[in-house]
């Protein structure tokens, strides 16, 4: 059994998003969008417990939104209480024969084989939740972060920084860009497992993703851009990528650096204020036009890469 199977089965699904077991799907959506919503790790970047809740639950949206996954939990979730039940009612039942208890034990030996087989089935329920995507969390959590960026649009937070604890990172004008790897032979016509689709679903949780650039000539090999730091610093911190062939993620571009307290270092850049219609528009335009420009400077640079171990090799 993985070991993500073994996580869902050691949670009680149900409890963690304080619903029943029959509820439904939309009641499900419901109490994980209150719960994700305060345990987001855009709210709480300095609580590794938040962030480790927050995962919890998109675990049990990912598998009580799905009738495959859900039936499967739900039946090794019934076996459970079943053994549970038995063990309670066992003492009393040691002072009956032994013939009694071998009987028990018989049956007890065939609700185990089946309970075995009940957890493949989640098993590979959860392992094709890990290729397909989860459409119901990407949904939500889609829904959570643009929640986020309204409030923080509504704080209208000054400063060309970001506070994190009792630090400040700098917000480079460059999108984050990460380098993925992965083991492929040259004649693998599959590249691993990974495709450009496969990719999106993995990485689309962290946040925005602008852009994927698998390497047509170096197997093995991609380019992501993110839309913001935080979604780069969450996938290179927590996605391992596919089981059975795991992804290496390396900053390429954009990683943040710390910058001094400004108690140390004097004055931070002051807020320039609310920028006239004509001016956001130009601002956007620009934006826009150098992610353009880089997007294609990274798409040449990595041609250049494949054109030279190519000729190496």
């Amino acid at each position: 059994m993985s070991g993500k199977a073994k996580e869902i089965l050691q949670m009680d699904l149900y409890g963690l998003l304080g619903i029943e077991s029959s509820a439904t799907t939309k009641e499900i959506k419901k109490a994980y969008r209150q719960k994700a919503l305060t345990c987001h790790p855009d709210k709480n970047p300095d609580n590794p417990k938040a962030a480790e809740l927050f995962h919890q639950l998109s675990q049990a949206l990912e598998v009580l939104t799905d009738a495959a996954a859900k039936a499967a939990y739900d039946k090794i979730r019934a076996a459970k209480k079943q053994a549970e039940e038995r063990n309670k009612k066992l003492d009393d039942k040691r002072k009956k024969i032994k013939l009694d208890l071998e009987a028990r034990e018989r049956r007890a030996e065939a609700q185990s084989q089946e309970e075995v087989q009940i957890a493949r089935t989640l098993e590979e329920e959860i392992a094709r939740l890990r290729e397909e995507g989860s459409r119901q969390l990407e949904e939500e959590q889609r829904l959570i972060r643009e929640q986020i960026q309204r409030e923080r649009e509504a704080q209208q937070q000054p400063g060309n920084y970001t506070q994190r604890g009792g630090e400040r990172y700098s917000q480079s004008n460059v999108t984050p860009k990460l380098k993925l790897k992965w083991k492929c032979k040259k004649d693998d016509e599959l590249n691993g497992g990974y495709s450009q689709d496969v990719l999106l679903k993995l990485l689309h949780k962290y946040g925005d993703v602008l852009n994927v650039i698998v390497s047509s000539k170096k197997k093995g090999s991609a380019v992501v851009e993110f839309a913001s730091v935080r979604a780069a610093e969450l996938a290179v911190k927590n996605e391992s990528g596919l089981s059975g062939n795991p992804l290496k993620i390396t900053w390429l571009e954009g990683q943040p650096e710390v910058v001094a307290a400004a108690s140390q270092t004097g004055h931070f850049m002051s807020s320039q204020g609310s920028l006239s219609n004509e001016r956001d528009y130009e601002t956007v335009v620009m934006m826009r036009m150098r992610q353009a420009a880089e997007r294609q400077r990274l798409i040449e640079e990595m041609q250049r890469e494949d054109d030279e171990e190519a000729a190496e090799s």
